[in-house]
Formats: C-alpha cells, sequence, structure tokens
C-alpha cells in the first residue's frame, strides 16, 4: 500500500493593496512544529471542507474564474473553492471577504463569520495559479490561488485581532521586499507570475498549472 496522502482541494488568497513603495501582498509565519511548510512566510490558505460547498456566496467572480475553476475538477466545486477561500482568510486573518447579511451558516466553522453580519462575497476574486504539491511531502494539496484587492475587505484591512493563530507575524509586504522572507518555492514560483497582474482589470489570458499528480508533471496552462 502507497504511503502517499491523499491530494486535498484547497484555496490560497493573495490580499493585495497599493502602498507607499508600491503594491504590498498579505503574508504571515506559518509556526514551527506545522507539518506542512513549517516557518514558511505564506498566504492565508488551506484546505476546503465538506460544509464550504453548502454556503451561499453573497457575490460571485466573473465568468472566466468560474470557468477556469470547473476544468478538471469535480463537478460544482467551484462554489467549495471560493467559500473556503473567504473562510481562510477569515480563520488566518480575521478579516472579512463579505457584504452585509444575515444567514444561517452550514457548520460551526462558519459562526464566527455568521456573527459579524456579514455573508461570504467571492465578488473580484481572479483565479490566477494552481498548483499540486508534489509527491513525497507529508501533505499534499490541489491548490487553487486568488487575487483579490484589499478593497474588498469589510472593514480595517491591518485588523487581525479576530485572527487563529496558525500564522504569526501577519503584514502587508511590499512586493520589492517579497523574496527576502522564508518563502515556499511554490510562492517564489507564483510572485514570478503575479506582479503583471496587479493592477489590472479583467481576468488573466490564462491560468498556470503546476502538475504533480503522480501521472505528469511539469507547467500548463488553463484557458
Amino acid at each position: 500500500m502507497s504511503d502517499t496522502p491523499a491530494i486535498r482541494d484547497a484555496s490560497t488568497v493573495i490580499l493585495w493593496r497599493g502602498g507607499t513603495r508600491g503594491p504590498e501582498v498579505l503574508m504571515g509565519q506559518r509556526g514551527s512544529r506545522a507539518v506542512f511548510m513549517p516557518n514558511k512566510f505564506v498566504f492565508p490558505g488551506g484546505a476546503i471542507d465538506a460544509a464550504d460547498a453548502e454556503v451561499r456566496l453573497a457575490g460571485q467572480p466573473d465568468d472566466a474564474c468560474l470557468r477556469r475553476l470547473a476544468l478538471e475538477a469535480a463537478p460544482g466545486l467551484e462554489n467549495a473553492l471560493l467559500a473556503g477561500a473567504i473562510r481562510e482568510v477569515w480563520e488566518e486573518t480575521g478579516l472579512i471577504l463579505g457584504r452585509p447579511d444575515a444567514w444561517d451558516p452550514p457548520s460551526p466553522d462558519w459562526e464566527g463569520f455568521a456573527a459579524t453580519g456579514h455573508a461570504p462575497s467571492a465578488a473580484g476574486f481572479a483565479f490566477v495559479f494552481r498548483a499540486i504539491t508534489p509527491p513525497a511531502r507529508p501533505r499534499r494539496f490541489d491548490a487553487r490561488f486568488f487575487l483579490v484587492s484589499a478593497e474588498a475587505v469589510q472593514g480595517d484591512p491591518e485588523d487581525f485581532s479576530r485572527a487563529c493563530d496558525e500564522l504569526s507575524h501577519l503584514q502587508w509586504v511590499p512586493l520589492s521586499d517579497v523574496r527576502q522572507f522564508d518563502l515556499p518555492f511554490i510562492t517564489e514560483v507564483v510572485l514570478g507570475e503575479l506582479a503583471p497582474l496587479i493592477g489590472t482589470a479583467g481576468p488573466p489570458e490564462s491560468v498556470p498549472m503546476v502538475r504533480n499528480d503522480d501521472v505528469v508533471s511539469g507547467i500548463t496552462r488553463l484557458r
């Protein structure tokens, strides 16, 4: 029997804003005892939960984002990926991507978000990257990366007081300084694709996908 862990669907959010020295992105540091990527500076994100598929989104991204999310994915997975992205941002940073509204959360993991008086919204999300964790890692993910402007955040984008303790040293980092941090290799790759997209209107021409799915390895593009 193979010891290779199952590949879990996951979402990562690259929140960005303009700064005095150019664009900034929100990052935090994983703990030294974390099984996956200990001590690394990362964007907020993680595996999607079953309840994420039941969340009704108050806002949707554009059609190109939804079509590309559906490629090479389980039917109907798009909603769970978007909802999971919003939940992970809430849990790891305490920031709200939503719209004022009352709603019934489908699981305890969503109760804190709902208590803020906001319904989750993926309006303005841009799907910009997808990567599958290589074999021989303690955990493996099929991660979708979303680029989101800080203008989508409800409230103060520097108020991390409601964050859990999964990420420390949460901070807005100028793109020009990001590579001075201890980053996972895949984050380095994503950053190479990211800079030309920040501040542009409309979806990217294509979405790079890094394959490490035991069948083929390499980079293809979802169009």
